[in-house]
């Protein structure tokens, strides 16, 4: 006789995603290879991005208001994809819903630290993500003893959001933030900002192939993984499903989707945000 598992035990825990745009992508990436069989819900809020040279009042609106809306969707777990609303929000949410597990991305200083070879640190991330407390108290407890050199990048998001990585304009930009980096002598840059790995190759070559970065993403899968716990094993060998909303443009975060992605996924208009 065999016995059915039950749906709920298949796909045990619904996971929700949210970043200001498309950057999240990445962290939505090292989450389903290390999760494969979770179902995973992303919100892209592109139609109100970039956030980060937004006021920390508009970014906290909206981070409260997209995360009521993956918790009305299902999700047990959420995981902030966002630098500029884990640094402006993060603490208000978790005061909101204590019980909530919540796992935030934040700018990778103390692996910097770890790895820097001469004592001097970049960190390439948007203006209001640098500005914040969270990252002035992360900066303070774990840059100790090595220079870290801010490097706001207003405007960088925003054009990674539009889906053409090789774009002169996007080339200019990059170039423009980091040459004062390279002035500065730093061997080791964090990439403050989960749009930025995905023009690493842009990045890297701007700065040079000494210089070591680091990006978080799979560190924040491996917290999610954690948080989880026991509710992710079980006898289910099915791929999650992973769906896409926007409250911007589809066709256009099906297209970056398609070619950042390494799996399928659907994608529609978030509807009431």
């Amino acid at each position: 006789m065999s016995i059915a598992t039950p749906s709920n035990l298949l796909h045990p825990a619904l996971i929700g995603v949210f970043d200001s745009g498309v950057g999240g992508l990445s962290v939505l990436k090292a989450l389903h290879r290390q999760l494969p069989t979770t179902d995973l819900l992303y919100v892209a809020d592109s139609g109100h991005a970039p956030y980060g040279e937004r006021s920390d009042e508009f970014i906290t609106e909206r981070t409260h208001r997209v995360a009521s809306h993956l918790l009305a969707q299902g999700a047990r777990l959420l995981v902030l994809a966002c630098n500029t609303a884990t640094a402006v929000a993060a603490a208000s949410l978790r005061e909101r819903w204590p019980g909530l597990p919540i796992v935030a991305v934040e700018p990778g200083i103390k692996p910097a630290v770890t790895a820097t070879r001469n004592g001097r640190i970049g960190v390439m991330a948007t203006p209001a993500t640098l500005r914040s407390d969270k990252f002035r108290t992360l900066a303070e407890t774990h840059g100790d003893g090595v220079e870290v050199h801010l490097q706001p990048c207003p405007g960088l998001a925003g054009q990674i959001e539009r889906g053409d990585a090789d774009s002169p304009a996007l080339r200019k930009l990059i170039e423009s933030f980091a040459a004062p980096l390279r002035d500065k002598g730093v061997d080791t840059v964090v990439l403050g900002c989960t749009h930025y790995p995905f023009v690493i190759g842009q990045i890297q070559a701007a700065l040079g192939n000494e210089v070591q970065l680091i990006d978080t993403a799979d560190a924040v899968a491996r917290q999610a993984v954690r948080r989880l716990g026991a509710s992710t094993t079980g006898p289910n060998t099915a791929l999650g499903t992973v769906r896409l909303q926007t409250t911007g443009d589809p066709a256009l975060l099906e297209k970056v989707a398609h070619h950042w992605l390494p799996f399928g996924c659907s994608v529609t208009a978030a509807t009431g945000l």
